[in-house]
């Protein structure tokens, strides 16, 4: 298995480092475009944006541009409720998008059932993915752009983001709906800027991560046990960027993952190492879709932070090294994030085969919490870390759930008790 993910992960680091020359040979030489990639996959809208995914299934569609504290600048998407609306706010996981809550098909999108149930739905985009590659100083092709872990997406992003929609609606957020690493973000934000988070209402965790040391994915395990020199060899060769979405990355999955039944078996099952094998409910169908948006870019930083969580097995900032550390923190080891500021509302949703969110995991998470959250534990044993956003039975299996709660109050009426 070891031998397995150190080939893969070399392979990739290889494809990537090669992207910019092939893509750039590609597109001075062949008349391709990304109609072309997917040309004989029978999804015609696979290539369509957020927007675009939105009004093709007959809702408005907004975009919102904020300036972060940093000087990032960020895109966030919105289908806009009638007047009066409460606010939701839909926050993605590493490496993804706004995309990724409009992956399934209308019926079982939890963007489209809250549309339905009048609110005003807003998604954001964490900085450095497709929709959020820009800053007042800095381009892409600057190092400094990339030093960010979610931490800085935690203590910056968000309260740009949330900041902006309070300002618009001239309310409180209902809820936040957080999925992967959109609840680590929460977490960072509650505990470092509280006066932020309460702008939020309630909270819906989704895959909660914080605490990491039971996790199972081997991908991730591996990650973790790379040596510092080759850490900083491969953030060398990638400038701190991993995984942008990229025409190169469109064909690969293409010609691999679903050409025909083995090759598309293969692609999911490399997916499977990373959140857990679930071959029941995940959707095959989906995967031209899935792969036309995710990955959506990220920073190598934001999984050493992960992979720094899985060795300590504490939740805290970023580990810099001892010299380094010292002059940041005033201390060799990084400070621990505060839980017990942590007081919003919350309802957690974890899967039992989820291998990123292990209940060992969430449980030691959840007893450290000032309010017990209500916990749902999704009633299907085989549910992973990406059956969230691709299960072929998600609205049954978690969604019906989460809006029961939040059009039902359910929240408040638990603490209450």
């Amino acid at each position: 298995m070891k031998d397995l993910i150190i080939t893969f992960s070399s392979l990739w680091l290889i494809s990537h480092a090669a992207s910019d020359v092939i893509s750039d040979i590609m597109l001075n030489t062949i008349p391709i475009s990304i109609s072309d990639v997917f040309e004989g996959t029978d999804q015609k809208n696979d290539n369509f944006n957020t927007l675009q995914i939105i009004q093709s299934q007959g809702y408005p569609a907004e975009a919102h541009t904020v300036t972060t504290e940093d000087g990032y600048i960020l895109t966030m998407h919105r289908i806009p409720g009638k007047p009066g609306s409460p606010a939701v706010f839909l926050q993605h996981g590493i490496l993804g998008s706004s995309a990724d809550w409009l992956i399934v098909n209308k019926s079982q999108s939890l963007a489209f059932m809250l549309a339905d149930h009048g609110y005003d739905v807003w998604f954001g985009n964490y900085r450095g993915n497709t929709y959020s590659r820009a800053h007042v100083n800095l381009t892409i092709n600057d190092r400094r752009f990339w030093d960010f872990s979610w931490h800085e997406s935690g203590i910056y992003d968000l309260p740009a983001m949330l900041t902006h929609i309070v300002e618009t609606k001239q309310n409180l957020l209902r809820a936040y709906i957080g999925y992967s690493m959109g609840t680590t973000t929460f977490f960072v934000l509650s505990s470092e800027r509280p006066q932020i988070a309460r702008l939020v209402q309630s909270a819906y965790l989704l895959a909660p991560i914080a605490y990491m040391k039971y996790q199972q994915s081997p991908v991730f395990r591996f990650l973790a046990s790379i040596d510092e020199t080759v850490k900083k060899l491969i953030d060398d060769v990638l400038h701190g960027e991993i995984l942008p979405n990229d025409i190169l990355v469109k064909i690969l999955a293409k010609y691999f993952c679903y050409s025909n039944t083995l090759e598309e078996k293969i692609c999911s099952n490399l997916l499977f190492l990373l959140v857990g094998f679930d071959d029941t409910q995940f959707d095959y169908q989906l995967m031209p879709k899935f792969l036309n948006h995710f990955p959506a870019g990220g920073s190598t930083k934001q999984l050493e932070h992960y992979g720094q969580s899985i060795n300590s097995g504490d939740f805290r900032q970023y580990d810099y090294g001892k010299d380094k550390n010292l002059k940041i923190y005033n201390s060799i080891e990084p400070p621990k994030y505060n839980i017990s500021r942590i007081i919003t509302p919350i309802a957690m949703f974890w899967g039992e085969n989820d291998w990123l969110s292990d209940r060992r995991d969430v449980m030691r998470f959840v007893n450290e919490l000032p309010h017990k959250p209500i916990l749902y534990k999704v009633p299907y044993k085989k549910f992973n870390h990406i059956d969230y956003l691709m299960a072929r039975h998600v609205r049954k299996l978690v969604f019906d759930e989460l809006i029961d709660i939040l059009t039902n109050n359910k929240l408040n009426l638990h603490l209450e008790t």
